[in-house]
């Protein structure tokens, strides 16, 4: 057993996958999961784990080159939108439908337990070097 990190199987072997350019979507209990992408559902119970706590351990683990996350989430989540900002200064914001359509695209969703609206993003993997 792995002393610290991930310590989910299914989602470290999912990130040990990824590569360059593939998008992964961190998501609220209430986000439509599209189908297709490998899905590692993390979600105990209303709030655990949170958006905050699992975008976190992820961007410990990952090299992120860009994000994209719903313009809505300004007016409707400003601590989820406040925490982005904070790690993504060059945030892309689109409507939530446009969100949405850009899921069938990821190569894995990240759900969370998260109850609160548009605590959603869609990672853009980088690379280390």
């Amino acid at each position: 057993m792995r002393k610290g990190g991930i310590l989910n199987r299914h989602l470290g072997g999912a990130l040990a996958e990824l590569g360059h350019t593939d998008r992964v979507l961190v998501c609220d209990a209430g986000m439509p999961i599209p189908d297709g992408p490998r899905v590692v559902d993390l979600a105990f119970r209303a709030g655990v784990p949170s958006f905050a706590e699992v975008l976190e351990g992820l961007l410990a683990e990952l090299v992120i080159e860009g994000a994209t996350a719903a313009t809505e989430i300004r007016q409707a989540n400003p601590a989820a939108a406040d925490l982005l900002a904070g790690h993504f200064p060059a945030l892309d914001l689109v409507p939530h439908e446009r969100l949405k359509e850009l899921t069938v695209g990821a190569r894995l969703v990240v759900r969370t337990g998260e109850a609160r609206p548009y605590a959603n993003v869609l990672l853009r993997c980088g690379v280390f070097f």
